[in-house]
């Protein structure tokens, strides 16, 4: 009976922050519009294999997009008044967090599909494992979706505060993650901050799914995503429970 209102009280939270938040300008500007714009900036004049930069692009449009939802929801129900009565249902905080989760999981699967099947129909990028490919998405999908989530924890009722948080953490994140710079070709303490970082892992899993070289098993690859996706869910549920009534 439990597991039947657990399961329910996740669907409901999903189903309303898709409702919600995906009309929402900062989820489409941050989400899409943001490291289209970057990739642009980065690729236009210079003479570039687009074979070999598309994965880490696919990455970081799946991070993006994935984080996007998560930072907006806590703070803009604060803002509207509506976090306290989601408090007074009988609804757990882990199960809200994880309905959180899935509702920025979804967005960015739904957008990267896209991404990805333009670079296969248009760029003739060629897919070597689609089983894998498959794993790093959803495994990559719910890391950043509990990573955008985590932002919003400790956050009051002001969204744009939590987007500039969120700015400064993963802009940071995509030039130590061999999104722009082949991971081979990072050394150093670089390095160390490459393999810190769970972008890292997802952009050379899909540099091996998609045919270009990679440095990572795919097994530690996916694992390191999923321990991180635990890690940022525990740390959100520990933070919502600390500041519970902040900012109401």
């Amino acid at each position: 009976m439990r597991s039947k209102i657990a399961l329910r009280s996740i669907i409901v939270t999903t189903r309303k922050d898709i409702k919600i938040y995906y009309k929402k300008a900062p989820v489409w500007i941050f989400g899409l519009l943001l490291p289209v714009f970057l990739f642009l900036a980065f690729f236009i004049g210079r003479e570039l294999d687009t074979k070999q930069y598309f994965p880490g692009f696919l990455a970081m449009s799946l991070f993006f997009t994935a984080s996007s939802v998560g930072p907006l929801i806590i703070p803009w129900e604060k803002q509207a008044g509506t976090f306290e009565r989601l408090l007074s249902y009988p609804v757990s905080l882990s199960t809200m967090v994880i309905g959180d989760i899935l509702a920025g999981a979804i967005f960015g699967a739904v957008v990267s599909v896209i991404v990805a099947a333009v670079g296969v129909a248009f760029l003739a990028i060629g897919v070597t494992d689609a089983i894998m490919l498959f794993l790093f998405f959803a495994a990559g999908n719910l890391c950043f979706a509990a990573l955008g989530t985590l932002l919003s924890a400790s956050s009051g009722r002001v969204p744009s505060n939590t987007m500039m948080l969120s700015a400064l953490v993963r802009f940071p994140l995509i030039f130590i993650s061999g999104v722009f710079v082949p991971l081979g070709q990072i050394h150093g303490a670089g390095a160390y901050l490459a393999y810190a970082s769970p972008l890292t892992y997802l952009v050379d899993g899909f540099n091996s799914s998609l045919g270009v070289d990679s440095f990572v098993s795919a097994f530690i690859g996916i694992l390191v995503l999923v321990l991180y996706s635990l890690l940022f869910f525990g740390l959100t549920i520990v933070l919502l429970r600390r500041n519970l009534m902040k900012g109401l």
